[in-house]
């Protein structure tokens, strides 16, 4: 009775309290094969075991943790915690309470939604969120009918929804890593379409709606399956060539940079929105300016990730 009182009065008036005086910062981020030490009997993950290909031993995986615990508490800066971290490539349940409890990141106040997904190696999407400064109300997987139709199974959509200090009414979270453009081919951009489909058929259960949605889209600004995405979302990424003017983005592959990942909010929450910041810390990168990653190929360089994270901050809505 006690707990449910806190509930329904005291976290309401952390809300108000919370409300206005600083932004609310929501990351995103794929971490490169945030896998733990141990063998998954239903999971393709023997590459990342301490006898695997790529040797991945307690002192890689604890040093991966501090990694990202570091780069989370560089995005926040002087300011806050983010309220909200979409991640990808996360293998389980166990790695997101060692990122959360046992690793550097352990002083702030970091829970996480996470479901089990088809992935055949066992990666999936997460969010952690700041339990001080976000409600969670509730989670959904959603499954991409990826073997009905032929096709490897892929990650699931992630939704998740609750209560923020900036943002009036509920706020839902969509976390996507969408199917993987590497030697696509026809069928792989089928099976890229179909996961394009089903998300929109989420985002048009969410008409009207304050909706932020963000992830691993595997697929440049210009990429059609932004086409129907794009009638009901609006990207805070650069879109044009003159945006495009100088070598940026979030991913490079063979000597090109590209942004591969994205973050779109609905029409409803776009006011309340600032323009998404790419994190090109000087320890994320490589002395030629490269995304400093965890391996190339199977040789292990001790990086971060072959990704950039990037962020948006909330603010409150100024229109009249």
């Amino acid at each position: 009775m006690y707990r449910s009182w806190l509930k329904v009065f005291i976290f309401p008036v952390l809300l108000y309290l919370c409300a206005g005086a600083r932004a609310q910062r929501i990351v995103w981020w794929n971490v490169e094969n945030l896998f733990d030490c141990q063998d998954d009997s239903l999971k393709e993950d023997e590459q990342f075991l301490p006898e695997g290909e790529y040797h991945w031993t307690k002192n890689h995986y604890w040093k991966k943790l501090d990694n990202l615990s570091r780069t989370i508490a560089a995005i926040a800066g002087n300011e806050d915690w983010p309220i909200i971290v979409g991640m990808c490539e996360v293998e389980n349940d166990t790695v997101l309470h060692d990122l959360t409890r046992r690793s550097t990141l352990r002083v702030a106040h970091y829970a996480y939604v996470h479901e089990e997904g088809p992935d055949v190696r066992g990666i999936d999407v997460a969010m952690l969120y700041d339990s001080l400064q976000f409600r969670l109300h509730g989670h959904e997987a959603i499954r991409i009918p990826s073997a009905e139709h032929g096709y490897r199974p892929t990650r699931d959509i992630l939704h998740a929804w609750g209560l923020c200090p900036t943002v009036p009414d509920t706020l839902h979270i969509i976390i996507v890593h969408l199917p993987s453009r590497a030697g696509s081919g026809r069928k792989g951009e089928a099976h890229r379409k179909l996961a394009a489909s089903t998300l929109c058929h989420v985002l048009d259960n969410l008409s009207n709606k304050n909706v932020l949605l963000m992830g691993d889209f595997n697929a440049e600004p210009g990429d059609a399956i932004f086409r129907s995405i794009g009638e009901r979302m609006t990207s805070l990424m650069p879109q044009t060539r003159r945006e495009l003017r100088r070598a940026q983005g979030t991913y490079y592959f063979r000597n090109l940079w590209g942004f591969l990942d994205h973050i779109l909010v609905s029409p409803r929450l776009h006011p309340y929105c600032q323009k998404v910041k790419v994190g090109r810390f000087p320890f994320l990168l490589t002395e030629k300016g490269t995304p400093w990653r965890t391996f190339q190929g199977p040789v292990y360089k001790g990086g971060f990730s072959d990704h950039l994270p990037i962020w948006v901050d909330l603010h409150e809505d100024k229109t009249p």
